[in-house]
């Protein structure tokens, strides 16, 4: 298949201004003509690029991830002519992370920090959602790596490939008053002790619910959080006990002064990079991995 970078051009110029009328008057070209144009650039892909939304039109799933490429190739061809021309060029590279919406904000930094601090110069693009949203996006190229604490579900339909990062180990946390108010030794001093929790549809509540079941140990449930920020600002304000991976401990002692309690013996939390490579090859990712490796 021949691909005529003009049609992919005027297509490009459609998408980017939002209107066919918009993109006619940019490129000095009639309506009708940019419409055949855009409608041979269809033809020879054999996939539709936009659809009637209302009296305008609007990209199909299909023709966002050709714009997102098409935006690269041109972008890549500003980038050769000001190299021609003896400008200095580069840009950094674009990591389009996932982040599951439930995943602590700590945690998901520090799996971030080593592609942002890498030797290449890389911009990283976090998206938070659900699973489902996230794997969505990933699959039609909107994301280059999903960063979660489970592995892909084989019911989404998608063809991808989880990748261990690793484990950690998980402590109870809490504020120097909240942790001094508990009597007798831990875990039992956990006994209806004020615990924020995650909700019921994490892996990390299902492990601390059974683990509790387990010993005979029911604490004082003050809150369930969806929100792993909000959760972590009510730990950090007093209004209960966190359970958090080993991995972040330094940063709550240092940065909010909290302590650790002890560890839940048994309860592991795993983190997976999901992508659409078997071999991971972006940069970002790759950085990622190793810093896992290296471990916090």
């Amino acid at each position: 298949m021949w691909l005529n970078y003009h049609h992919l051009y005027y297509f490009h110029t459609a998408a980017r201004t939002g209107s066919l009328a918009s993109a006619s008057k940019e490129l000095h070209l009639s309506t009708a003509t940019l419409s055949i144009q855009i409608r041979e650039l269809e033809r020879v892909l054999g996939v539709k690029l936009f659809e009637k939304k209302g009296r305008g039109l609007a990209l199909t799933a299909t023709g966002e991830v050709v714009e997102r490429y098409a935006t690269d190739i041109f972008n890549l061809g500003e980038e050769m002519v000001e190299f021609v021309r003896g400008n200095p060029v580069g840009r950094p590279i674009e990591l389009r992370v996932g982040l599951r919406d439930d995943m602590a904000k700590l945690v998901a930094y520090k799996l971030l920090k080593p592609a942002m601090s890498s030797p290449g110069e890389t911009k990283v693009v976090c998206h938070e959602g659900d699973m489902n949203h996230l794997i969505g996006d990933l699959s039609i190229h909107k994301l280059d790596v999903v960063l979660t604490d489970r592995p892909l579900d084989p019911s989404l339909g998608v063809k991808a490939y989880s990748h261990l990062l690793g484990e950690s180990e998980v402590h109870v946390v809490g504020t120097k008053e909240v942790s001094q108010s508990l009597k007798g030794d831990f875990p039992y001093s956990l006994q209806h002790a004020p615990f924020l929790l995650p909700t019921s549809d994490t892996v990390l509540r299902r492990q601390l619910d059974k683990w509790f079941s387990d010993r005979g140990i029911y604490p004082s449930i003050r809150g369930e959080f969806a929100d792993s920020a909000m959760l972590e600002v009510a730990g950090r304000s007093g209004d209960g006990l966190l359970a958090v991976p080993a991995m972040i401990l330094r940063d709550l002692k240092d940065s909010f002064d909290m302590i650790s309690l002890g560890k839940l013996t048994g309860i592991k939390e795993s983190f997976f990079a999901i992508s659409l490579e078997r071999k991971l090859k972006h940069p970002g990712v790759l950085a990622i991995v190793e810093g896992a490796k290296k471990g916090y």
